[in-house]
């Protein structure tokens, strides 16, 4: 072993408002503070109290977020949800957007953060 993963960052224009996102998403403490990370206009933090990596924001001007199913996708986050139906229209309602919905024949759907991330739901 080389290392742990300590975080996982997105990028981003506005911080505070994808770490909102995430928080409501997935509880957490914003910005909590800690020796490591170093917050700010252009840097926010999610800690799970639950002891997961931490989710960092950074702030990119000219953020481009990524195209789902193009080659230049690099990644996605998977959450775990008990109810398929009600998590859809909890994260509509903070923001993100529905990319696919599998035709409803399947136990995950892709949505988009505010800032363009593709995540799934995944239903257990």
């Amino acid at each position: 072993m080389i290392g742990t993963l300590q975080c996982v960052v997105l990028d981003c224009t506005d911080v505070m408002e994808l770490a909102r996102f995430y928080r409501q998403l997935l509880g957490g403490e914003i910005n909590r503070p800690d020796a490591q990370w170093a917050v700010g206009d252009a840097w926010a933090t999610l800690h799970d109290a639950a002891g997961a990596p931490v989710l960092a924001f950074q702030g990119v001007a000219d953020h481009q977020p990524p195209v789902w199913g193009a080659a230049e996708q690099q990644f996605h986050l998977d959450i775990r949800v008990a109810d398929l139906a009600a998590a859809h229209d909890a994260v509509v309602e903070l923001g993100a957007w529905l990319l696919d919905d599998g035709g409803g024949d399947r136990a995950w759907r892709i949505y988009a953060d505010p800032a363009g991330h593709p995540f799934c739901l995944v239903r257990h």
